[in-house]
């Protein structure tokens, strides 16, 4: 019976007993109702002990789990680990890894060897970061970066089953001259794309001028037709022009059929000094009788004289009957005697007689007065 209870009855029993002595006294009891009320004030003393003691438990409250007591938190540690690299999916860029890692050591045996619960923790997480890492370009950190907050935002066991760990605040990030580095390649690659997307365009239009639009005369006049839609005559007209480029892309000749169609070459002109300019057409070799073309074929015979020098002086723009063709030949003479071609010399000499010998203090490119042609008058 605890204390509690033991003044509860004590109580009880004292105020009755006051209720019944003033009763008594109030209504004057005889002496024989005093022992009889003492007596019933002892057997409602006892009633009252009886009812306040609690029923003895069956399994003593000591031994038994307290509900009302509750177990501690297991106590979770923590530690910042920084800048730790971590391979991506491109050799020699690592990215830059750092987070809070957290741990819970696990029951063991009593005979399980010591351990380092940060070190173990700490491996644990890395190994597990490095895994997605190693599978991620160099590029997309950020990306990596929320992939590994939801990889390591769970408690996981290590491999030796001593502790479960994570990793919390996590931060992924790429040295800024790798990253700069990664710029300067993509913009290359880039460049490299374009280049060969621009090569390969070229190619085909190469291969579609050259095997389909320029394979023949009949090909390329069609080809024309298709771009100019109704335009017969213009396409009759440039049958000529059309017939030397299919021949020129096919390294080849004109057609027999197609040569009356192509234009003769271009007229021979003079310079705007007088002096002779040479046609890459048309090169004069001194002695020959008619000129020869640069590809060394003869030109077209309605285009120049029977003499190669009469042509050569057509080519000029100098008729028979020109009255500068002699003042023209000295100095033609003049020139070939400065440049030693004495076979030229003597070529213009038998044609238009000799030369003057140029005067002393004269130049050799100065051209001397012919004999047929008059002296100039002094001015006035």
């Amino acid at each position: 019976m605890s204390s509690g209870h033991k003044a509860m009855t004590l109580f009880v029993t004292v105020i009755l007993g006051l209720i019944f002595v003033i009763l008594g006294l109030c209504g004057d009891w005889p002496l024989w109702a005093w022992p009889t009320t003492a007596a019933l004030l002892l057997v409602i003393a006892l009633v009252t002990h009886r009812v306040l003691t609690p029923e003895r438990e069956a399994f003593p409250r000591e031994f038994g789990p307290d509900p009302d007591l509750q177990f501690p938190e297991p106590q979770r540690q923590e530690q910042r680990v920084a800048h730790v690299a971590l391979p991506s999916s491109v050799a020699d860029y690592d990215f830059s890894f750092s987070a809070t890692v957290r741990w819970l050591v696990l029951d063991a045996a009593d005979d399980a060897p010591y351990i380092n619960p940060a070190g173990l923790a700490v491996e644990a997480v890395l190994q597990r970061a490095r895994v997605l890492t190693a599978q991620q370009s160099p590029d997309r950190s950020a990306f990596a970066q929320h992939q590994l907050d939801g990889v390591l935002g769970t408690m996981r066991p290590d491999s030796g089953g001593r502790i479960t760990a994570m990793a919390q605040d996590v931060s992924l990030g790429l040295p800024e001259l790798d990253r700069e580095r990664l710029v300067k390649l993509s913009n290359v690659r880039k460049d490299e794309d374009v280049w060969e997307h621009e090569r390969n365009y070229e190619r085909s239009k190469r291969a579609y001028l050259g095997d389909d639009v320029l394979k023949d005369t009949g090909t390329a006049v069609v080809w024309w037709l298709s771009r100019n839609d109704g335009e017969v005559e213009g396409a009759v007209d440039r049958i000529g022009m059309l017939a030397r480029l299919s021949a020129a892309a096919n390294n080849e000749n004109v057609a027999p059929v197609f040569e009356h169609l192509v234009s003769p070459p271009a007229a021979p002109y003079a310079g705007a000094d007088g002096g002779p300019h040479t046609s890459p057409g048309l090169q004069w070799t001194p002695g020959s009788d008619i000129p020869a073309s640069s590809n060394g074929a003869a030109p077209d015979s309605s285009s120049g004289s029977p003499s190669s020098l009469d042509s050569f002086l057509a080519w000029f723009g100098f008729a028979p009957a020109d009255p500068e063709l002699d003042l023209f030949a000295e100095r033609l003479i003049v020139l070939a005697r400065a440049h030693g071609k004495s076979d030229v010399v003597d070529e213009l000499r038998r044609r238009f007689g000799p030369a003057q010998p140029p005067a002393d203090g004269e130049e050799a490119g100065d051209a001397t007065p012919g004999p047929e042609e008059p002296p100039a008058e002094p001015e006035s």
